[in-house]
């Protein structure tokens, strides 16, 4: 007996004293969501080199590692970082220069956020976004002849909260060369009684918008860096940027090359002759934590701005369809050398026709190659015979779900009840079509905040619980789907599910630990990051 004893006793002395594996840091006491499967939840993780070495229990890690650090969660919810996944980072940092127009109540509160920015800072040029005629109890999209009494010299170009139109003043159309005979290829001069109104569309927008002056980039990077910290604040570790021309790009490329980007951003270049180079010259771009490796175009214009191309005309104005901003040509063109240069291609379609060209346009080129993870941004107005063509193209629908909450105060006015009700903002449907959906919100046409995008999706309600039975609440999505939809699909949509969107060995270390339990309940509860990680590093920690 004792000699069978002895070596027993030698073997488990031997296992007590295996030496422990040394990693960075160790995570314990946490309830971590690892996103593998909805009831995968575990109690710890050890990291090492920005990476995940092993999730379990609190036992299991501490009996095989040892860490210079060690956090103690204090049984607080731990999931994948989230994704938002159609952003546009620096627009909100744009905002932030310019004059904030977002929640004006009437043209009269407009122009008072303008002169108090005149008096403070006598620009020569006064830019600002963010003003929504729906919000003033306006149906029709104001003309500028008070904002020519109020600035009768300064020229004034103000974006609409969707990005779709703008409105000018005589001024800056003096400064532009913009008369009653301008004409552009996807886009409107808006005119009444033939006169233009001083609201000009879609691509007269963008030709305006290259001719403003760039933003200082000292000034800029100050407003991107504090727009970061709000972003890591509420938990988001990845953003997919939904639009870069070239200096936007460039200004991306140097805050990389200075280790000054914390969050990952997923960057998608406007097909310019210049971003096409740099993609055929760089290939998959990876600088830190700045990838680009996909095209974003529009093939149409907003459902607010009646620019958003539709299959029959606006239950609001008969006459009118909407705008095909991008030929069929020039899209088939487009995909076909994003195909070539082995990027993904990310189609902006809002109303029902723009989301049919594409469909069966994709259909067509590559139905031998469903794999290409290509995009609709958007993907807001679907008409009920082509929501299988999702499946069929291998397209990812990418949605905003604070899209619906907000747009339900004139959804039914553009789209009529039937067509709203049967083929708009339906989430719910896109799912079981293509079995997967990526959730962003579009910002900073909408907030950032991944909990209001959770609940919209969840109780399509907004923040303030309204409406209170949900808005189209037949296309409601259950809460570990909404999940998916900013963490494992999310990597997939953007080509990246090896390193992040699930909690599990070898991939990154990017978590967000909340301040609160995540619950969606009949009303809106605020939330927050307690602690987000990104590569193992602690880039914010509530104080």
């Amino acid at each position: 007996m004792r000699t069978v004893l002895i070596p027993l006793f030698v073997i488990l002395l031997l296992a007590c004293n295996t030496p422990k594996t040394t990693v960075d840091t160790i995570i314990t006491n946490a309830k971590v969501h690892t996103m593998q499967s909805e009831q995968s939840i575990e109690e710890a993780i050890a990291i090492k080199d920005g990476k995940i070495i092993a999730v379990g229990s609190n036992k299991e890690i501490n009996e095989k590692y040892k860490a210079n650090q060690t956090i103690d969660a204090q049984q607080k919810e731990l999931y994948p970082g989230f994704t938002d996944c159609h952003g546009h980072i620096l627009s909100l940092a744009k905002q932030r220069i310019n004059v904030n127009l977002i929640g004006t109540a009437s043209y009269d509160e407009m122009i008072t956020r303008l002169k108090e920015n005149q008096t403070l800072n006598n620009p020569e040029i006064i830019i600002g976004r963010g003003w929504d005629q729906s919000i003033w109890g306006e149906k029709e999209l104001p003309d500028n002849k008070r904002l020519n009494e109020a600035f009768p010299n300064i020229p004034v170009a103000l974006t609409r909260i969707d990005g779709h139109a703008m409105l000018i003043n005589n001024a800056m159309m003096k400064l532009m060369h913009i008369d009653k005979h301008s004409r552009i290829n996807g886009g409107v001069y808006l005119k009444k009684d033939g006169e233009l109104t001083g609201i000009i569309i879609d691509n007269a927008v963008d030709e305006l918008n290259k001719k403003l002056p760039k933003p200082n980039k000292n000034v800029l990077e100050k407003y991107f860096l504090q727009v970061q910290e709000d972003l890591l604040a509420l938990g988001l570790t990845h953003i997919h940027d939904a639009g870069l021309d070239e200096f936007s790009r460039d200004f991306l490329i140097d805050l990389a090359n200075a280790k000054k980007l914390k969050i990952n951003i997923y960057g998608m270049l406007f097909p310019s002759p210049d971003n096409i180079a740099f993609a055929k010259n760089n290939g998959i771009y990876r600088n830190g934590k700045l990838t680009i490796r996909s095209f974003k175009m529009l093939a149409d214009g907003s459902l607010g701005s009646r620019s958003a191309c539709l299959l029959e005309p606006y239950a609001d104005d008969k006459q009118n369809f909407g705008i095909i901003v991008t030929s069929q040509n020039e899209l088939k063109e487009k995909f076909e050398q994003a195909k070539s240069i082995g990027y993904q291609m990310n189609v902006h379609c809002i109303g029902d026709s723009a989301n049919r060209v594409v469909l069966n346009l994709v259909n067509s080129l590559f139905n031998k190659d469903k794999n290409h993870r290509w995009r609709i941004e958007h993907a807001q107005v679907i008409s009920k015979p082509d929501f299988q063509l999702f499946k069929q193209s291998g397209l990812i629908p990418s949605v905003q779900p604070t899209h619906a909450t907000t747009d339900q105060r004139w959804a039914e006015n553009r789209l009529g009840e039937e067509r709203l009700t049967t083929e708009a903002y339906a989430y719910n449907s896109l799912l079981n079509e293509r079995g997967i959906v990526l959730f962003g919100t579009d910002f900073p046409i909408e907030d950032f905040n991944p909990f209001a995008t959770i609940y919209a999706a969840v109780k399509r309600k907004d923040t303030k619980n309204f409406p209170s039975d949900g808005f189209l609440s037949d296309e409601s999505v259950p809460l570990y789907t909404a999940l998916q939809a900013i963490t494992k699909w999310a990597a997939y949509g953007s080509f990246d599910e090896a390193n992040y969107g699930t909690i599990e060995a070898n991939k990154n270390a990017d978590f967000v630990i909340l301040n609160n339990p995540l619950n969606v309940s009949e009303s809106y509860q605020s939330n927050a990051a307690w602690m987000t990680i990104i590569n193992g590093e602690i880039v914010y920690q509530k104080k």
